[in-house]
Formats: structure tokens, sequence, C-alpha cells
């Protein structure tokens, strides 16, 4: 099978920072995959690869069949990239930069209006204003329009809802599932594991390495220990108590709470009360939840 994106083995590294450590896995053509992990885990030095602004120290990478090292200039006609900054002339308006990035691929704006048309007319209205005088979530639509505008097969979108409001990520999440109807492959990194299930599949990364790849069901199908979500009164307090229970096997923040697992093969929690009680706390709640993605996370860490 031809994937639009392959990467085999690949590593790279800055000086005595390792980015990568031997990074395989393969794309479906018109899949949703996400990239999903931490600052620093080497989510942007891999699509920089992918996109050919970088080269690998190590393993080889294809788009759609084509080497990233050797055949770079007929993958940067077929990919559209937003990079985790906005990088658009911020001096230009709306108008001029969708003109200009669709005169570099030798079409026009006109030609191509049905690809952007959904996202674009939104901030058609604003179409003189510079750029850089856009709001955050109008910056991200524009430079989706941008990367759209030749009609690439495969989007590349790394870390596109960092900085923006809810809704603008909602909002954007709804584009990018419309965009898959239209059998564009797209590649979208993003450090929110609540952004996980909105991918086909996802790719856990951590320290340049992947921990796992699968469906967000499946992922958190492998996570077999059983999960407690745990609240006082003394929030400040309870998270160092925790990590002194003889039977603590991993202890979080996660919001106003503690996610809790224990080493017990059958966990007692009226056990684990009674010993929260004797440390000083009240109003102590302790109810078994299901995992998300972002405890499958943490327990692959």
């Amino acid at each position: 099978m031809n994937y639009p994106v392959a990467i085999k083995n690949v590593s790279k590294s800055y000086r005595k920072v390792k980015a990568l450590s031997n990074i395989s896995f393969e794309v479906n053509k018109g899949e949703l995959f996400g990239i999903i992990g931490p600052d620093g885990a080497g989510k942007s030095t891999l699509f920089r690869i992918l996109v050919t602004l970088l080269k690998p120290d190590e393993g080889e990478a294809f788009v759609e069949g084509y080497n990233v090292v050797n055949q770079f200039k007929e993958i940067r006609k077929i990919v559209g990239y937003m990079p985790g900054r906005f990088s658009l002339y911020q001096d230009l308006s709306v108008e001029e930069n969708m003109n200009f990035f669709a005169s570099i691929f030798k079409t026009t704006v006109k030609e191509n209006y049905h690809l952007v048309k959904d996202i674009y007319s939104q901030i058609e209205p604003f179409k003189t204003r510079l750029a850089g005088k856009l709001s955050g979530g109008m910056k991200q639509k524009l430079a989706l329009s941008c990367a759209l505008i030749h009609s690439p097969t495969v989007l590349f979108l790394d870390e596109p809802t960092t900085g923006v409001d809810a809704v603008s990520r909602k909002e954007f999440w709804e584009m990018l599932q419309r965009l898959k109807q239209q059998g564009i492959t797209i590649l979208v990194s993003t450090p929110y594991m609540d952004e996980a299930g909105l991918c086909d599949r996802v790719a856990l990364i951590q320290n340049g390495e992947i921990m796992e790849i699968d469906s967000p069901e499946g992922i958190i199908g492998n996570y077999t220990k059983n999960l407690y979500k745990v609240k006082t009164d003394k929030m400040f307090e309870i998270i160092n108590d925790l990590r002194d229970y003889q039977y603590t096997d991993t202890a979080y923040r996660f919001g106003d709470s503690i996610h809790f697992t224990s080493k017990q093969e059958n966990p007692d929690s009226d056990e684990l009360l009674s010993y929260l009680q004797g440390k000083g706390h009240d109003n102590v709640q302790i109810n078994e939840i299901k995992p998300d993605v972002e405890d499958c996370f943490m327990a692959l860490m």
C-alpha cells in the first residue's frame, strides 16, 4: 500500500539534544492523524522534516511516495503547512496574503475559491484588514486558507489551536472534519490531550519517542488499572499525603482533583478514605472513573 505519509526509523539531533529517536509510522489516505505530546516532545521537528525544511540525521521519510531529502521540490508542490507560529505577512492585508500565496503556486484565489470557501468566507468581510491586526482565531483561519489555496493532498498543521479561545478551537476542528471528507490527509500536532479524541488515530510522543499509536478508543482500552478521582477540602496538601500512602502507584493533579491509582490489585477505597481522614482531610470524595487519553499518556510516561 502506498501511504500518503511514511516514516522509517527517523532520528534528529540538535548537537547533544536528541529531538527525535527512531520514529516510524504510516498515515492512511484521508486520515486525520494526531501527534499528541507536550512542548519539547519533538512534534515541530517531525513536521519540519516532513515538509522538507529539515533533513533527518537517520532514516527515511516519504510524502505521497516522494523522499523528503531527494524529492523536496515535488513535495512542496503538493503539501499544505501551517507552522506553530503565525508566519504570514503581518503588514499585508488578508486579501493580499491570499493572493500572494496563490501566486506562488501559479494559481489564483478565484480559481480555487471553492477549496477555501467554508473557511475564508468567515474572514472575507475583513479582507482589507492587515493580518497583524487580526484576532487569534481569524489569524488561524487565514493561515489555513493560505495553506489550502493550491489544493494540497496532505495538510500539516503544527499546534494550530495553541493560544486561541475555546470557541475558535471547536470551530477549527469542525473545519478539519469537513476537509477530511474531501479526501485530504491531515496531520495535526497538539499539546491538548482532549483534542486526541477528535482524530482517527493518534501517536503519543514524549522526549522524541513514540510511546503508542492507536485510535483514541484503542489507547484508552489498553489502560488496565482502576482509576480514582479524589477531592478533599485540602487540595493543596493532598498530593503529598497521597504520595506518602503505602499503596499509591500514581497520583497526579487533574484540574480540581487528583487522579489516583493503587498498587493493590483490588484497591480498597475505604482504607484510602480512613488514611486521608487520619491526615486531617474532611469531605473526602473518592470516585472510580474512566480514563481519558491524558491518563493513558501519564501511565505510559
